[in-house]
């Protein structure tokens, strides 16, 4: 009688990218799920879209409105998602037990980041989608040869804010990361250089505007997307966000 393999056998234990990405496939489940989320990723980022193409808020861009608007808009839509959308939801994970019920499984802190970079950058792809099918009609005409440059400034710029948002989410209360997030999310939308252009001049705040991680995502993808070309300041910056984000992210996030 021939002999057959034991039912009960089973594979070996999951390896870690395997459950980064299972972890990955579940935030991003929760995201497309929350309405709430919903209207901060796509439809606050599509109404910002349309009044920056219809007012004179951008008049006097050598690009012309719509072409200065859009790639600012795609920066404020990862910003939405990875900084003020993940920080929120993890927050009031901490509070509910969710992270201290991950904390006993072999996912970890670094694994539960990158699970959630992975689900930023899944909606994110939904959002680029969403925008582009509003600003095409608008008239914006991207570079085409910038697209290959503005989508790894994309993923970078959503690492460093959602790095940033689990840095928040991990270390204060969940009222506290609920407020500092939307609070942070108005002012760098709105005077951070994300989506309009920092005023040049010798004021402190324009000095100060390139160096923070809105005002460096802005510059980088107005420029891809615009010109083609690669600002090597505003990427190094970026770059330093994320990993200094990273770290303190790894090192400081309590998982209750």
């Amino acid at each position: 009688m021939n002999s057959t393999p034991n039912a009960l056998t089973t594979s070996g234990p999951a390896t870690l990218a395997q459950r980064m990405l299972r972890q990955g496939r579940y935030e991003t489940t929760t995201m497309l799920r929350n309405g709430e989320q919903l209207v901060l990723a796509v439809v606050m980022p599509l109404l910002a879209l349309i009044a920056l193409a219809v007012t004179p808020l951008l008049d006097g861009m050598p690009a012309g409105r719509i072409n200065t608007a859009t790639p600012g808009v795609l920066a404020l839509c990862a910003m939405s998602t990875a900084f003020t959308g993940q920080g929120i939801a993890t927050g009031f994970d901490r509070r509910y037990g969710v992270l201290r019920f991950l904390s006993t499984t072999p996912l970890g802190r670094s694994g539960l980041i990158v699970g959630k970079l992975l689900a930023v950058l899944a909606v994110l792809v939904l959002q680029v989608l969403a925008i582009t099918a509003v600003a095409v009609p608008l008239g914006w005409r991207p570079n085409l040869a910038g697209i290959a440059v503005g989508i790894p400034v994309l993923i970078l710029g959503a690492a460093a804010f959602t790095s940033l948002g689990l840095l928040i989410a991990g270390t204060a209360r969940p009222e506290a990361t609920l407020a500092v997030t939307n609070l942070l999310w108005i002012l760098l939308g709105t005077l951070g250089g994300i989506v309009i252009p920092s005023t040049r001049g010798d004021s402190w705040w324009s000095q100060v505007v390139p160096f923070l991680p809105s005002g460096a995502f802005g510059t980088a993808m107005r420029d891809a997307l615009i010109s083609g070309t690669v600002n090597v300041l505003a990427v190094i910056v970026l770059l330093g966000w994320s990993i200094l984000a990273s770290a303190a992210a790894v090192r400081w996030f309590k998982w209750s």
